[in-house]
């Protein structure tokens, strides 16, 4: 399969090159393209050495004992008939969170062999670093992947053009119609497809929505057949009907009681916890957004979560049973029985926002919703931006009501000087009934949002 490429390219590039460059641990969800990224990478050196500690356990021996890392490449050089030289040669320890010994052993490289490239990676890493008695602060660098971002995807689509051209506009020069619509139509394909890339990839070679909604459907099982790892420490049927409660749940606050399987609460949010740190959700925090830093002023009772991949969530629904008209729908903007289709756009600018942070730390997300009774007013997300409070209300078409946006705007103790409207209209700018402006900023745009 052709490799597409992706912002974590980048990334790798400049860690290559680094003078007080670190082992580089790769986090995020399984399937999300983390080992395919590096293969990729592995490209640009004379050598290349991957070890799989799944498919090959036995290699773990080899990080048995005494923690000499000139010792263990060595040993990992003999095994695999692959030359160890620094500066020459990319050693990849993947699946890693299945020795703990090889995780471990980062910490020495960067100490004993810093002048070998080391990237280590794994699906279920956050368990496996939590068992470890102390972290390697300071001698390890993360990188957190997501799945394809819409800016990614539309390089896979041999569209790059529409990529450039969209990050030149902006609210004094807005994209010429034709591009809009392009932008609007490629957006709707995003809505089904997601960003997951053997979706993505299965989409560019064949065109297919039914034959990438197959590999969501493989993924999605994939993904609950891993809860039997879990076993030793959660039921995996917690699991998943905790994963099926946040798909169905998604834009709104999350109520534990409308988990199925009469769990208690402390069961469901033990297992929100572990689908957090396994990648597969991301919470959204209700923040008071009176100021900077948001996560200072968070209400814990009130917290929303994503699901990782639009796409993938829609298949948790059951999309696919019905994958001819929801599809025909939704592209042709006809989607009025597909009740999920504000909180689906909600959801994408949520991992949009995510996927344009930086990489190098996970972030949190934020919302603004006035808890006082008999008021509902809720505002989608809440970001820093020079040193301000910014609101981002998101619409699925080109209409929506504001009034909760304009609340917000309106109250005198909140460091808001602008807010900016996500819907599918072009860019553009208008002025709330208190006088602070809005942006409008196209939802196939929100990497415009995040630029430097």
């Amino acid at each position: 399969m052709e490799y597409l490429s992706r912002n974590v390219d980048t990334y790798l590039e400049q860690w290559k090159v680094e003078k007080d460059r670190k082992p580089l641990l790769i986090r995020g969800a399984r399937q999300v393209g983390k080992s395919c990224a590096v293969r990729h990478f592995g490209a640009s050196f004379e050598y290349y050495l991957e070890v799989n500690f799944e498919r090959d356990s036995d290699v773990a021996e080899i990080f048995s004992g005494r923690a000499d890392v000139h010792e263990i490449a060595e040993k990992l050089s003999i095994y695999y008939g692959v030359p160890v030289e620094p500066g020459k040669t990319l050693l990849f320890l993947d699946e890693i969170q299945s020795c703990q010994k090889a995780l471990h052993s980062l910490w020495f490289f960067r100490e004993d062999y810093p002048e070998l490239h080391v990237i280590a990676a794994g699906s279920l890493l956050e368990f496996a670093l939590k068992d470890l008695r102390s972290y390697g602060v300071g001698r390890i660098s993360s990188l957190f992947v997501y799945p394809m971002s819409f800016d990614e995807f539309l390089t896979a689509r041999n569209l790059a053009g529409l990529v450039e051209m969209k990050r030149q506009a902006t609210t004094e020069k807005p994209l010429m119609e034709v591009f809009h619509n392009k932008l609007v139509e490629q957006y709707r394909q995003f809505m089904l497809i997601g960003g997951m890339p053997a979706a993505v990839a299965k989409f560019v070679e064949t065109e297919s929505y039914l034959k990438a909604r197959t590999v969501l459907a493989d993924l999605r099982v994939a993904y609950i057949d891993d809860f039997s790892k879990y076993a030793g420490r959660i039921n995996p049927d917690l699991l998943r009907h905790t994963l099926i409660s946040v798909a169905r749940q998604t834009g709104t606050k999350f109520v534990f009681s409308h988990v199925d399987g009469e769990y208690r609460t402390e069961q469901v949010k033990t297992a929100l916890s572990y689908l957090r740190d396994a990648g597969l959700i991301v919470p959204v925090f209700n923040s008071a957004s009176n100021g900077i830093p948001l996560g200072a002023e968070v209400n814990s009772k009130f917290v929303k979560y994503l699901m990782i991949d639009n796409a993938l969530m829609l298949d948790f629904l059951g999309i696919s049973d019905s994958i001819t008209d929801k599809t025909n729908n939704i592209l042709t903007d006809k989607a009025t029985d597909l009740v999920d289709k504000g909180n689906v756009a909600e959801l994408i600018a949520g991992l949009e926002m995510l996927k344009y942070m930086s990489p190098h730390e996970r972030h949190d997300l934020y919302y603004w919703q006035d808890t006082n009774k008999g008021n509902a007013a809720e505002v989608d997300y809440v970001v820093a931006k020079g040193g301000h409070v910014v609101p981002i209300e998101v619409k699925s078409g080109v209409k929506g009501s504001m009034r909760s946006l304009y609340e917000l705007l309106s109250k005198p103790q909140k460091d808001i000087p602008y807010a900016i409207r996500c819907s599918l209209e072009n860019f553009g700018t208008f002025t709330s009934p208190s006088g602070k402006p809005i942006t409008v900023c196209p939802l196939y745009a929100i990497s415009n949002i995040f630029r430097p």
